[in-house]
């Protein structure tokens, strides 16, 4: 079969509003050129829409015309490679959500070990970030909560008192194993990510053992993140100003 019938075949099982790029077409890497020239002739009948370079649409039709699909539909695939789970969203996006800021960004940050270019998806301007350990589905909101913790100095329009408190409950929701693997994450960040997150977990829990934490701290370096005594009792033990 020619590759432009294999796509004609496949684009007509994809349900409309559906996103799809060239390996979901099920044809090898140097049948791309073709297939390039096959989705062209499906944009230019309408069939088929373009959200940015190798990435397309089908468009949903309704009577009031056709509909894109959803800025996170796009954005799916930016997160996921091969079924995958490779990135996840971190900054401003990540907090507003989180209810640490009322602040929206006008670009998405994009946290991924794999290097990838700043691009536009629909309306969608994703600039991507390195992150500190592999992403999976398992670890990325743990890896998201200590991003949180990480910026916590800088997150825009914040109010100190009320976002530790959000933190630590976003921390009591989690299993003790899902704690020792975020612990285990946190000595990938900077070391104020691992006062912070020592602390908070002190706060919860006085008996738990967060000596591996404490030992990958300088006793001679302060953290400036804005916490008080008053916000964290023990501040001063994690050397938090």
């Amino acid at each position: 079969m020619k590759v432009s019938q294999k796509i004609v075949k496949k684009i007509a099982q994809i349900p409309e509003g559906t996103v799809f790029g060239y390996q979901d077409m099920g044809i090898d890497a140097h049948e791309y050129s073709a297939a390039a020239k096959s989705i062209g002739i499906l944009i230019a009948a309408g069939k088929v829409k373009r959200a940015s370079k190798g990435v397309f649409y089908k468009p949903k039709q309704t009577v009031f015309g056709s509909i894109p699909p959803s800025d996170s539909d796009l954005l799916k695939r930016y997160l996921f490679k091969n079924g995958r789970r490779t990135a996840y969203i971190t900054g401003t996006s990540l907090y507003n959500g989180m209810g640490l800021t009322t602040q929206f960004a006008f670009t998405i940050l994009v946290a991924t070990k794999t290097r990838r270019s700043q691009i536009v998806i629909g309306k969608v301007k994703i600039k991507p970030v390195r992150s500190y350990v592999d992403v999976t589905n398992d670890n990325y909101k743990l890896l998201g909560i200590l991003d949180a913790i990480k910026d916590f100095k800088i997150i825009p329009d914040i109010d100190r008192t009320s976002a530790t408190i959000v933190l630590r409950n976003k921390l009591k929701e989690l299993t003790l194993a899902e704690i020792g693997d975020m612990i285990q994450y946190a000595l990938n960040y900077p070391p104020r990510t691992r006062a912070l997150l020592g602390a908070i977990l002190e706060t919860m829990d006085n008996s738990m053992d967060l000596t591996i934490l404490k030992k990958s701290l300088s006793p001679l370096s302060n953290y400036t993140m804005g916490i008080t005594p008053k916000i964290l009792p023990n501040a001063a033990k994690w050397n938090l100003k």
